[in-house]
């Protein structure tokens, strides 16, 4: 961005056009999966995505939006891809647990983004390492290949999936979906208010630590990577308790307070704080924050009627997404009017507190029509 003379804040418009290819993708997702199969979507997703960053490479903020929006393919096909394989080999009793594990991925690979992305931008360019983050897609993609075609086992080959074949209900038939179990659209909306928090947490602590509160890129990246490194850990704890306590409203309830006190926290932090309480108060934060996911994503399976698990993944990753798209560039637009980061971590915070009331009785409807049902 300096390069290029771009807006620091504009890495919110980034995000949100990331999401916007996410959306383009649920929209046709679950009939792409049925087509050709849960891995190989994720995997030509993937490919799509490292061939675009090289998009990066030309000084048009215009080009930049497009290669987010590429990249954000994979984001989109990763769920319901996931989810969809993931409920047939999973048992039930180890679901949280294993959603979790699998979501953890996600700050995972954030950790490594944190740790290594920087260091290679001092030493070679970020031209280098945009080529060596493309590379770890390949070499990932490469590894799972031999896999998919057991897992993804034999798919219909009369026809070939396009996009003429769809029609209105394909497109709307993932937010349809959400309306046919109990408690389903309230777990996906509770998604959409907690990503909200994650969201702003990913696209501006960085920029945050280094202008807000005149870090070291070094600094903010090593804090970042504490706090993508604390989300694996909490993701995959909060799915094992889960699992022990048999309902998945008590681990999203304390993650919901726990981010809004963390994310308020952050905005209330100033440049005179020690960097070990910033790593203290990431790691926290990166628990709660992004912690929920997996829970929240292996509840939606659950909750699901069967046959739909694809379509009400993609459902509400669709609400999520939405809120990751709207969020960042509501946040940046913010910042560019009043040049305040902590009223749009506040702002951000308070989201995550607005989830509590849609989670309060949310297993008594499950109870009862499980009751009726027996």
């Amino acid at each position: 961005m300096g390069e290029f003379g771009w807006n620091g804040s504009w890495i919110g418009y980034l995000t949100s056009a990331n999401v916007v290819g996410a959306l383009i993708v649920l929209m046709i997702g679950a009939a792409l999966i049925r087509q050709v199969g849960a891995v190989l979507a994720l995997q030509i997703s993937l490919l799509i995505g490292a061939a675009s960053l090289a998009l990066f490479h030309f000084p048009s903020i215009a080009v930049a939006l497009i290669a987010s929006s590429l990249v954000g393919l994979s984001n989109g096909t990763a769920n319901p891809a996931g989810s969809e394989v993931l409920q047939r080999f999973t048992p039930p009793a180890h679901r949280n647990f294993v959603f979790s594990i699998k979501q953890a991925g996600v700050p995972l690979g954030g950790v490594i983004a944190g740790l290594t992305i920087p260091l290679l931008v001092d030493a070679m360019g970020w031209r280098v390492a945009l080529i060596v983050a493309a590379g770890g897609v390949l070499a990932v993609t490469a590894l799972t290949w031999p896999a998919r075609a057991r897992i993804d086992g034999p798919r219909e080959t009369t026809a070939a999936f396009s996009l003429r074949s769809l029609n209105l209900w394909d497109l709307l038939a993932p937010l349809q979906s959400l309306t046919q179990s109990p408690g389903l659209l309230r777990m996906a909306i509770v998604g959409a208010l907690l990503i909200v928090a994650q969201a702003c947490w990913v696209a501006f602590s960085v920029t945050y630590l280094v202008v807000g509160l005149g870090h070291s890129l070094s600094v903010a990246g090593l804090i970042f990577a504490v706090m993508q490194a604390a989300g694996v850990i909490g993701r995959i704890m909060m799915g094992w308790i889960t699992d022990r306590v048999g309902s998945a409203t008590p681990t999203l309830t304390i993650a919901a307070i726990l981010s809004a006190a963390t994310t308020i926290l952050f905005a209330l932090s100033s440049p005179a704080w020690p960097v070990w309480s910033l790593m203290l108060l990431a790691a926290v934060a990166g628990a709660s924050v992004s912690g929920w996911n997996g829970v929240q994503v292996a509840e939606i399976a659950r909750r699901s009627p069967p046959g739909l698990i694809g379509e009400a993944a993609s459902g509400s990753v669709i609400l999520v997404f939405i809120g990751t798209m709207t969020a960042p560039a509501a946040f940046a637009a913010f910042v560019a009017m009043t040049g305040r980061f902590d009223y749009a971590f506040i702002a951000a915070g308070l989201c995550s507190l607005a989830c509590l009331p849609l989670l309060r009785g949310i297993d008594r409807d499950v109870a009862k029509t499980e009751k009726a049902e027996s």
